[in-house]
């Protein structure tokens, strides 16, 4: 018995995703094909009349969903199989990443009554929703909500609006993604905050994130890059995807070392994806480089994504930058190798030429932006921590984050400039 979920991009029914005995596919409707403004789904769903098998199918929709307990947890609530993805994206594909919503056939888009289909949170109910998440993830089963965001982290979905926290109702699209602590990770949400507010400094154009607080408990507000406001004052949905979907990838293989894509793959994808794709290339390699020099060992396919901001798509702005290397209990693996090293420690002159050459860079201009970034890393993320105001001064989480940046930066310093007799690499862009 086949089972059928129309799939929605904006206001338009793109196609149909099916379920034929415990096997995925996807046809685009011959409607949407014959628009002259049609997109794909995914660099990996190219427009075609012919249906897409479950090799094809499975990495796109189910990258659109949450992983590992926050999976099982949902299985569990809705009393469906954990492998199931259609059976899940039918229970939660309402607001998901993206621009994508999931309706049983027949049934009409939600369409919000009001700029006001919100529930409006006080600050006891906030809390009361940061200790439910870690049971109930994506508040699965609520009345009115259907919500998904992938990751293995709890997060969740709002409507954010200066002052107020609420959740999307009706088919609302919300504003910013709620980011709890990691509940096996200390100061998580500082960490992360700290992180991106730097990249943020050096001008790498991350996702805009601020640290909260409620009644002293402490989240992240991530402001959503694939949502924005219209001439009208409405928001908007922006389509995007991470490089896992575009690139065919199942979720349960997104690091490197289970047979995910490295970051060849992913300034591959960028060049062949992106128009015009220059500045997007040097955007990935400036993200690349700034997560090796904080230790971000997690930066894995699918904490990069690709925006539809026009016909094509963009590099979205950096997200999910959080130091792993300051905790002793995480890996010192990199999710992706630079040159032939997963360690941070081991990565030499000569791998960082490996990684040029992968990428599409000549070893001088890689080692120009390298050694830029590292040069002014160290007293950036000072500056930063001793500013007034943010919350960081005085964490001890982020004076290990700064410490291990001014170790990681110096290293990389003194390899890079020995190895080129210390004074032919001038500071400059790639």
């Amino acid at each position: 018995m086949a089972h059928e979920l129309e799939v929605w991009l904006f206001a338009d029914r793109v196609g149909t995703l099916a379920l034929v005995d415990g096997r995925l596919s996807f046809c685009y409707a011959p409607s949407w094909l014959a628009q002259p403004d049609a997109v794909g789904l995914s660099v990996s769903l190219p427009l075609q009349a012919e249906l897409f098998d479950d090799r094809k199918t499975r990495p796109f929709f189910a990258g659109l969903l949450p992983e590992g307990r926050m999976r099982r947890l949902l299985a569990q609530q809705f009393q469906v199989s954990g492998q199931n993805d259609f059976a899940l994206l039918d229970h939660i594909g309402g607001e998901c990443a993206g621009a994508v919503t999931f309706i049983e056939p027949g049934q009409p888009l939600p369409v919000p009554t009001s700029s006001e289909d919100v529930q409006w949170l006080s600050d006891d109910e906030v809390v009361a929703i940061l200790d439910e998440l870690p049971r109930r993830p994506m508040l699965a089963g609520q009345d009115g909500l259907r919500l998904s965001l992938a990751g293995a982290q709890d997060k969740l979905p709002v409507v954010f609006d200066g002052a107020r926290i609420g959740l999307p109702l009706k088919g609302t699209p919300s504003s910013h993604i709620l980011k709890p602590a990691i509940l096996a990770v200390e100061d998580s949400v500082i960490n992360e905050g700290f992180c991106m507010a730097l990249a943020d400094v050096m001008q790498l154009q991350p996702a805009k994130a601020n640290v909260h607080q409620v009644l002293d408990r402490s989240f992240l507000l991530v402001e959503r890059y694939d949502r924005l406001i219209n001439g009208q004052g409405h928001r908007q949905r922006l389509h995007q995807e991470d490089f896992c979907q575009a690139l065919g990838v199942v979720p349960e293989m997104k690091y490197q070392n289970e047979g995910g894509p490295d970051l060849v793959q992913c300034f591959d994808l960028v060049r062949r994806a992106t128009r015009p794709s220059a500045p997007q290339v040097l955007r990935l390699l400036d993200y690349a480089i700034f997560n090796a020099l904080i230790g971000n060992h997690d930066a894995h396919a699918k904490n990069f994504s690709l925006l539809y901001s026009g016909k094509t798509p963009i590099l979205a702005p950096l997200y999910d930058a959080l130091s792993t290397a300051v905790y002793p209990t995480l890996t010192s693996k990199m999710a992706m190798k630079i040159g032939s090293k997963y360690k941070f420690s081991e990565v030499q002159v000569r791998h960082w030429e490996q990684f040029a050459e992968g990428v599409g860079f000549s070893k001088a201009q890689t080692k120009r932006r390298i050694l830029e970034l590292a040069k002014s890393l160290p007293a950036t993320a000072r500056k930063l921590q001793s500013a007034p105001g943010l919350g960081f001064a005085g964490n001890a989480v982020v004076e290990r984050i700064s410490v291990s940046i001014e170790q990681r930066c110096a290293l990389t310093i003194r390899r890079l400039t020995h190895a080129t007799g210390g004074d032919d690499v001038a500071p400059g862009r790639p």
